[in-house]
């Protein structure tokens, strides 16, 4: 049994499960799916096609699926697509996919986002990522799981973000960053590896290997795709792997200082 305020509007067609809870002057759409749960406070407002898992908390105007900020849209049917146990914070603002990036903006679970976040079109989030306030992200950005984005960063479309990757506050990124790396600056550069974020979820014998991996690749002075995809076929270790396979499969470069014969 949900428990709706009476001030609430919930469209017709709505599919809202057990223990939803949804604040004073909120509205459902009549495509919206919330899952068991899952809290809508006071004035968040969920829009369009959109899917929400269980047990999320949604806090005061939060707007979820509302149009893509984009002017090729032209009503085409698209999605945002939520998973479970979700922070959804103050004044976020969360665009669908569109006809050109797949149609959906997909977004995992345990993620925090926090006050005045903005997650663009056809954006696509893993798990227990932090957005801090004021983060923004554009259309068809991938960001990995236990990725951390600073305060005031905006991320430019089509950038890659990978797993366990930090962002610093106030940066300005518009390059890819590889996983379990540190960037911050405007624009932002790579500064070294998340080592603050690596130490509470992996081994030393990986993050030692991390450490040997990037100053090859990024302290050595050689060229950074031909050192990666070396590394690539030499190396057995699977982060040292993921870690080269984005810099070879990236589009966007990857920013950091380039250095001269080792100097």
């Amino acid at each position: 049994m949900s428990n709706i305020h009476p001030t609430a509007i919930v469209e017709e067609g709505a599919l809202l499960e057990g223990n939803v809870e949804v604040g004073a002057f909120c509205f459902i759409s009549k495509h919206a799916k919330i899952g068991e749960g899952t809290k809508i406070a006071q004035g968040a407002h969920i829009y369009g096609n959109t899917t929400i898992g269980k047990y999320n908390e949604i806090f005061s105007h939060a707007v979820l699926g509302s149009i893509p900020q984009d002017l090729k849209y032209a009503g085409e049917e698209v999605e945002l697509i939520i998973g479970d146990y979700n922070k959804i914070r103050e004044f976020t603002l969360f665009n669908p996919g569109t006809l050109g990036g797949g149609s959906k903006t997909v977004i995992g679970s345990y993620n925090l986002f926090m006050g005045y976040v903005h997650v663009g079109h056809d954006v696509h989030i893993g798990d227990h990522c932090i957005l801090a306030n004021a983060a923004t992200l554009a259309g068809h950005v991938e960001m990995g799981s236990y990725a951390v984005i600073g305060g005031m960063t905006p991320i430019h479309q089509f950038v890659k973000i990978g797993d366990f990757a930090m962002i610093a506050g106030a940066s300005a990124l518009s390059q890819d960053i590889p996983p379990f790396c540190l960037a911050e600056g405007n624009r932002a550069v790579l500064r070294g590896l998340n080592l603050n974020g690596l130490r509470r979820h992996f081994e030393r014998v990986d993050i030692d290997a991390l450490r040997v991996a990037y100053r090859k690749l990024f302290e050595s002075g050689q060229p950074l795709q031909e050192t990666a995809a070396a590394l690539v076929v030499s190396e057995s270790n699977e982060k040292v792997l993921q870690l080269c396979r984005f810099i070879v499969e990236s589009t966007r470069g990857i920013p950091f200082e380039r250095k001269n014969n080792g100097q």
